[in-house]
């Protein structure tokens, strides 16, 4: 949604920037201006300033400054228009009404967006009736105990090829808005509409506000074509743009202050199990990370760590990654680099050594320049002076 200047300025005039900045951070007043400890470093003496008359913070300590918006962005993770809209709520001014065509295009989202939560809900209670049960066992060996798929609204698409449809159809929906949302397949030979999710345990995949968009499901049967299914593009859903776990991440990000790390890793599996430990990760869903969401990234932090397989695949991600980034870096935006040991993932990790070994782990991180040159030493073999000169060409000029 686009906010022109007046709206944004009718919001802000009915909030005090000391009153919703107070709420967090301890102020006293000093002359016309408020001050208190910085909410971005750690520090004795208070350098945070607030100024009501000119709508503006300043915080020394970090050099960050902004009004009440870029507040709320900075210190809850928010993106724009999820500050202005929680501002503009609490404010009383009504957001600004959309055109006829985005008004029936957000309808029919809102719309796609309840039978998806439904099918969450389904899917959850589905994982604990005896259809659930090879799925229960199935978690309870990977040591993820019942506590725990509440928090991560873990469930189970049994078998059947239209338990879903038949459960949603029955409480008012139309075929034909399952399959838009992801939900139902419908065959080329114009056949009634299936379930996509059969026999699966079920990841939900969720926006930054935590609404469900899609699902992702692992196959429980070791001769599926898929191990590991997401949903398709659909008006909610693009993969490229969407990180799992994000809305978790922002909590962990939000609860541990400036020093907490946001790790990028490979697989649903790998982001509960940071996350249990403590440690704010995301996932993109089975592709590449795409510069869409770097951007996402670097909103909720200045050095993500990405964190790849040792293996060839996990090679080949970081390459592809490193070679994304290098146009987009500026002074606050990088990456650093992770590795597990022992050609472990972070799952195994947890399962074998224990939250405060996985957080060691992840925390021993190398800078993007070392990865960089990793990449480009590795690229051939150098014993001549002919590949001398090649790496320096290479770590000069753009990326092939």
């Amino acid at each position: 949604m686009r906010f022109d200047d007046r709206f944004l300025e009718e919001v802000k005039s009915r909030l005090r920037l000391s009153d919703v900045i107070g709420r967090t951070v301890k102020l006293r007043r000093q002359g016309r201006e408020y001050v208190g400890l910085s909410p971005f470093n750690k520090e004795k003496s208070p350098s945070f300033f607030v100024n009501d008359d000119k709508g503006f913070f300043h915080d020394f300590s970090s050099g960050k400054h902004g009004d009440l918006i870029t507040f709320l962005q900075e210190t809850e993770r928010l993106s724009f228009t999820e500050a202005v809209e929680r501002l503009a709520a609490e404010a009383g001014v009504p957001l600004p009404a959309l055109d006829p065509r985005a008004a029936e295009a957000e309808r029919k989202r809102a719309s796609l967006a309840d039978w998806l939560e439904l099918a969450a809900r389904w899917f959850e209670a589905e994982l604990r009736r005896p259809p659930g049960q090879a799925a229960r066992a199935y978690l309870e060996q990977r040591a993820l105990p019942a506590a725990e798929w509440t928090r991560f609204r873990l469930g189970y698409a049994p078998g059947g090829r239209t338990a879903l449809k038949d459960y949603l159809v029955a409480k008012g929906a139309r075929p034909a808005e399952l399959v838009e949302a992801g939900l139902l397949i419908a065959p080329e030979d114009g056949g009634a509409p299936y379930d996509r999710f059969r026999d699966r345990i079920i990841f939900p995949i969720a926006d930054a506000r935590g609404r469900v968009v899609s699902f992702g499901g692992r196959a429980l049967d070791p001769r599926a074509r898929a191990k590991y299914l997401n949903g398709p593009e659909t008006p909610l859903f693009h993969k490229g743009s969407v990180l799992y776990g994000l809305a978790e991440a922002r909590k962990l990000l939000h609860a541990g202050g400036a020093d907490a790390a946001l790790v990028v890793v490979e697989g649903y599996m790998d982001v509960i199990a940071c996350q249990r430990a403590g440690v704010a990760a995301v996932a993109p869903l089975g592709a590449a990370l795409t510069e869409e969401q770097m951007e996402a990234l670097w909103r909720l932090h200045p050095e993500p760590t990405l964190s790849f397989d040792g293996d060839a695949a996990g090679l080949r991600a970081q390459a592809r990654a490193i070679e994304r980034a290098l146009p987009l870096l500026q002074p606050g935006r990088s990456f650093r680099f992770v590795r597990v040991t022992g050609g472990k993932d972070p799952d195994d990790v947890l399962r074998e050594q224990g939250p405060q070994a996985l957080r060691a782990q992840l925390a021993d991180t190398r800078p993007f320049v070392e990865a960089l040159f990793e990449r480009e030493w590795d690229a051939e073999p150098l014993g001549t002076p002919e590949s001398y000169a090649g790496l320096k060409k290479r770590l000069r000029g753009p990326p092939a």
